[in-house]
């Protein structure tokens, strides 16, 4: 296999630039680059060791850095792996690249470092699509829910799932070979349960997916409530920019105004939509609508009532719009003389958040009722979920052929059938984890990662 290099550091300037370099002559690849100060012997140097020096491409110096030495099987990749960190300009980055490949490595593909780990059984399938999870998180909870997954708690509950498969099909096998020994150790009803297990497990597994998207994407979230409520000053708020205009005019906001934000360690889509009341404005009326649709799309939404003004038949339209959903309840402007039937708002919705949005001191009291209100705590972060599209098919492969397996058993089928669907059901299991896996799917998973990692 040959050695790879690539620069393992954004694509811009800053303090410093790594150029790892991984395979079975990187420490000679490194050698011909990097020159150490004290005249070391680059090729004698032992794993997670370091030293100064000058880097060098042919007989011209370009700058001073570090270089790191790691060695197999006690790296990254699994392989000898230097990594030489030089200034952080992206020229003097290149440049050293460069010098590598003159030295005789070859430029990596997109996560190649990653994939020579899995290869070389650094890490399972699951834990290198982790990887990339923790690179593009974007919020605490996914990021600690990904490093979990990358310290393999996916691969566990699936390891955990095959192997009650695998002592199944094993008890089958047994007894088809050897039906007179096996007479009394095989219990229909017993394996019964066994399957109906599994399947349910799986299930919650499966339905791990959809928590997870949200944690990832982000709660798709809409401020409603009618014109001049303060809807456009809270979206401010929560985004910390001047992302809505804010003016005392009626119907300022006509379309939807959309950002991404994280609000109590909770990853928002937030939607700032037009105030929902009768109008003959054409484009208005447009918004309006808008709204509504954007209303039946959202997973949580926070209401926005105006303590200063009586409750009026818009706000009573917009309650009857939000029967079934998952509210936040705000009272927004206690800077002004409360005119508003406050009680009236929390028989409906059993809590109300009183702020002004004006204050920005008022951020975390809005945060904390997000984060109450969207019931992502059920995710715990060591358990494992499914994280992916691809992941998700095979777990409802595999639950599929469990179903029909126990179907199959409880409907009086031969064992022989009983047996081949749970194998289906290991063979999915297994593609999961990557333990069985084609070079296909392999090339698909990282291909969205990025060059140098």
């Amino acid at each position: 296999m040959q050695t790879i290099a690539a620069i393992a550091t954004p694509p811009a300037e800053g303090g410093i630039a790594v150029i790892r370099i991984s395979g079975d002559k990187a420490a000679d690849i490194a050698a011909n680059v990097f020159r150490p100060v004290n005249g070391r012997n680059i090729s004698e140097m032992k794993g997670y060791t370091a030293c100064y020096g000058e880097i060098h491409d042919g007989g011209k110096r370009l700058d001073d850095g570090v270089l790191l030495i790691y060695r197999a099987p006690h790296s990254y990749t699994g392989e000898d792996t230097a990594e030489i960190s030089c200034h952080g300009g992206v020229y003097v980055a290149r440049r050293v690249l460069s010098a590598c490949f003159s030295a005789g490595a070859v430029p990596a593909q997109a996560g190649e470092f990653t994939k020579r780990a899995l290869l070389n059984g650094k890490m399972s399938l699951t834990q290198a699509e982790a990887v990339a999870d923790v690179i593009s998180a974007q919020n605490e909870q996914f990021l600690l829910c990904s490093k979990s997954q990358q310290e393999g708690a996916l691969y566990r509950r699936i390891k955990a799932v095959s192997e009650k498969l695998l002592t199944l099909v094993t008890l089958i096998q047994a007894w088809i070979d050897y039906p007179d020994e096996m007479e009394d150790e095989f219990d229909g009803n017993l394996e019964a349960d066994r399957l109906r297990s599994v399947s349910d497990e799986l299930t919650r597994l499966i339905e791990s997916h959809g928590e997870g998207q949200l944690i990832k994407d982000g709660i798709p979230c809409a401020i409603v409530g009618r014109p001049n409520v303060g809807k456009s000053t809270l979206m401010n708020l929560l985004t910390g920019t001047e992302r809505s205009i804010v003016t005392d005019i009626e119907g300022t906001t006509r379309d939807i105004v959309e950002e991404t934000v994280s609000v109590g360690g909770v990853m928002l889509r937030l939607a700032d939509c037009a105030g929902i009341r009768e109008t003959n404005d054409v484009v208005e009326s447009i918004g309006v609508e808008r709204m509504i649709k954007k209303l039946g799309e959202a997973a949580v939404v926070l209401a926005v009532f105006d303590l200063s003004r009586p409750l009026a038949d818009d706000d009573e339209r917009l309650i009857k719009l939000l029967d079934g959903k998952r509210v936040v309840c705000i009272a927004n402007k206690t800077d002004l003389e409360e005119k508003a039937d406050v009680s009236a708002l929390e028989s409906r919705f059993g809590s109300v958040v009183r702020i002004s949005a004006k204050d920005p001191d008022c951020l975390d009291t809005v945060a904390k009722a997000v984060a109450a209100v969207s019931g992502l705590g059920k995710l715990d972060p060591g358990a494992g979920f499914i994280a992916n599209e691809r992941q998700r098919l095979c777990a409802e492969q595999a639950r599929d052929a469990v179903n029909e397996a126990f179907a199959a058993l409880e409907g009086g089928m031969t064992l022989d059938a009983v047996s081949v669907m749970c194998e289906t059901a290991l063979d999915r299991l297994y593609e999961l984890s990557g333990e069985q896996v084609s070079e296909t799917v392999v090339d698909q998973v990282f291909r969205r990662f990025c060059v140098g990692k």
